[in-house]
Order: C-alpha cells, then sequence, then structure tokens
C-alpha cells in the first residue's frame, strides 16, 4: 500500500512535522501521541511546530486531510480502477485490495473511524472532518452503485461501507481474512440490490 507520506526533504520542517505526525497518528492515534513525541521525531523545535501549525488540532486536521490525499485517493480508488473495469467489479475489488492491506505488518486501521470515536464530539472540528472524510468515501461508493444501475445509490453505499468499515475492524481484532469475508457478503448485497447482476 503506498499510504505511507513520502520522505521529507531535510530542510522541510513543515513536511517533517507532518509526515511525523502522520505515522505517529496512524500507529498510536490521536491523544496517545503528544506533540513533544512529534518534536523528537521530526527534529523540530517546539515554536516550528506551532510556526506552521497553530495548534495540536490542526496538525490533525493537515494529518486528516494528508491521509485523504494518500489513503482515499491515490491509494484506494487508485488502485480500485486499475483492477476492474464494471463498477460492481469496482466495489467487490475493494476488498482485494483490504486483502492485502490487511495482511501487511504496517496495517493500522482506519485514521477517520479511529479519530472519529477518539473525538467524541460532535462538533469539535477534529470530529465534523472526520464524518466529512468518511462522507467522501461513500461519494466514490454513491458513485460506483449509480454506474451499476442501484436504484438507491446513497442507501446501497452506506451499507457497502459498513462493510468496508466492519471488515478494518475485524482486521484489528485480528481475522486475517475478514477482507474476504466482507466480499462475500458484498456478493448477495450486490445480486440484491444491482440489476440483472445475478444474470
Amino acid at each position: 500500500m503506498s499510504s505511507r507520506p513520502p520522505a521529507p526533504r531535510t530542510g522541510d520542517a513543515r513536511e517533517r512535522i507532518l509526515s511525523s505526525a502522520y505515522t505517529l497518528f496512524c500507529r498510536h492515534g490521536i491523544r496517545a501521541v503528544g506533540v513533544d513525541t512529534i518534536i523528537e521525531r521530526s527534529g523540530v523545535a517546539k515554536m516550528t511546530v506551532y510556526r506552521h501549525f497553530g495548534s495540536k488540532d490542526d496538525l490533525v486536521l493537515a494529518v486528516l486531510d494528508r491521509r485523504e490525499q494518500l489513503w482515499t485517493r491515490k491509494w484506494l480508488e487508485r488502485e480500485v480502477r486499475r483492477r476492474a473495469e464494471r463498477p460492481v467489479d469496482r466495489l467487490l475489488a475493494i476488498f482485494d485490495v483490504f486483502d492485502e492491506w490487511f495482511h501487511r505488518r504496517d496495517f493500522e486501521g482506519c485514521l477517520f473511524v479511529n479519530a472519529l470515536l477518539e473525538i467524541d464530539d460532535r462538533k469539535h472540528p477534529i470530529h465534523i472532518a472526520c464524518r466529512e472524510q468518511l462522507a467522501r468515501i461513500r461519494e466514490f461508493l454513491i458513485e460506483l452503485a449509480t454506474e451499476a444501475g442501484v436504484a438507491d445509490p446513497d442507501d446501497f453505499a452506506r451499507q457497502w461501507h459498513i462493510l468496508m468499515k466492519g471488515s478494518i475492524v475485524s482486521a484489528g481484532e485480528g481475522d486475517l481474512v475478514a477482507a474476504r469475508r466482507a466480499q462475500e457478503l458484498g456478493r448477495l448485497l450486490v445480486l440484491a440490490k444491482v440489476p440483472l447482476a445475478a444474470g
């Protein structure tokens, strides 16, 4: 999976901070990682962190944006489109991509879901940002469902997203074949909701 940030240039302090925070937040969560740990990992002064990011929350929001660029757009959507042509096949290919991800040693789960659960205040900017990130993943699913001729693409996308998120949590529990199980359920959903799928 290519969702890791590129190695920052030596002199690019902002990128070093963002790259370090990205890795730490994805692996350990938001609350478990303090600014001092990010400072130590990135090799910059505290003043430098706050010059580029006004607060830890601002840094978290920047990491969430980076995660969308790297995980959602450059990795998941690109891989799904590369592996299949038909919308239904692309939906099912999501779980082929996940299966490989779940077997990686650096599998870290979904930062958007993890952060959403860590920050349970629905009015907090981080909570809102996570909901928006997840909604944009559903937009991709709605697009595929619409192309497949599903009568209610939004409802279908929400059901498919449940399969995706559930498989990620199951993989976090140690079920390394969770993506294959989710794909089996997905095939049933396709048969029920996609016109002519049974033919």
